[in-house]
């Protein structure tokens, strides 16, 4: 057998050993994530307590938006147009499952089952917890919207947690460096801004969507380490969150130095 053969046969052993590890801690961070996230426990507590400066924060917040949303109709059928079509659940859950097609047909397998499992397995935990907790909606006089189920977290945080961390990690390689810190912005706006939606519209307390925030992040931060950890076993460079999870979608980035060439260099 030539150095070559022997070479290869080694690097695949190193693959295949690689997929059998990230297959283990890709779901069981999803799972983990549930139990890890230590501000969200914190604040599950402060919510089941009934803390009084915390159930002031919520009443408080609430009251006033409530009041705003009544004085402006307009500006409210505005928050209702975003909050129910264009960052509606369903619709940012539609791009992720898209953009997951997408990564199939580049034959991106481990990106695609990354991006799957982050974003389906983050919904699963955010209705979970809610049944869980079963904390009542806001009741107001004269409320402008409506929403079924439990309160916390907000589904809708959480989603959108989620969803732009996934559309972000995985399309930023085939952005331009230079419009890299625009995407994360957007990103960044649009989070922050379906949870003011939530809470002005009376649908959320404030602490719903802190507590979506915070446990959409730990469903990320988890699943994208186990992302890393495959590409260190596979042994591929490192990358940077401003990088997105796999700079090798893109085709012109370099080769990792010990990840070989070819379709294993591209997630394939």
């Amino acid at each position: 057998m030539s150095s070559l053969d022997t070479t290869s046969a080694a690097e695949e052993r190193r693959n295949r050993r690689a997929d059998r590890r990230f297959g283990v801690r890709l779901p069981g961070a999803v799972a983990v994530a549930g139990l890890a996230a230590v501000p969200f426990a914190l604040l599950l507590v402060l919510v089941e307590g009934r803390w009084p400066p915390l159930r002031r924060l919520d009443a408080g917040a609430a009251r006033r938006l409530h009041a705003i949303a009544l004085e402006h109709p307009e500006w409210t059928g505005t928050l209702r147009i975003l909050s129910d079509w264009v960052w509606d659940p369903a619709t940012l859950r539609g791009a992720v499952a898209l953009v997951t097609l997408w990564l199939l047909r580049r034959r991106a397998w481990r990106l695609a089952a990354w991006a799957a499992l982050t974003a389906g397995g983050g919904a699963l935990i955010g209705v979970l917890v809610k049944v869980v907790v079963e904390r009542a909606r806001p009741s107001l006089e004269d409320p402008v919207a409506q929403a079924p189920g439990y309160s916390f977290p907000s589904g809708h945080a959480m989603t959108a947690t989620t969803s732009f961390a996934v559309l972000l990690l995985v399309l930023l390689p085939m952005v331009p460096r230079a419009w890299r810190a625009l995407c994360w912005g957007v990103a960044v706006v649009s989070v922050l801004g379906v949870g003011f939606t939530r809470i002005a519209l009376g649908v959320h307390w404030f602490s719903d969507v802190v507590g979506g925030w915070l446990l959409g992040g730990a469903v990320v931060v988890l699943t994208g380490w186990a992302f890393e950890a495959w590409r260190a076993d596979a042994g591929r460079r490192r990358t940077g969150m401003g990088e997105g999870l796999e700079p090798e979608l893109a085709g012109d980035a370099p080769e990792p130095p010990a990840g070989g060439s070819g379709p294993a260099a591209r997630g394939q």
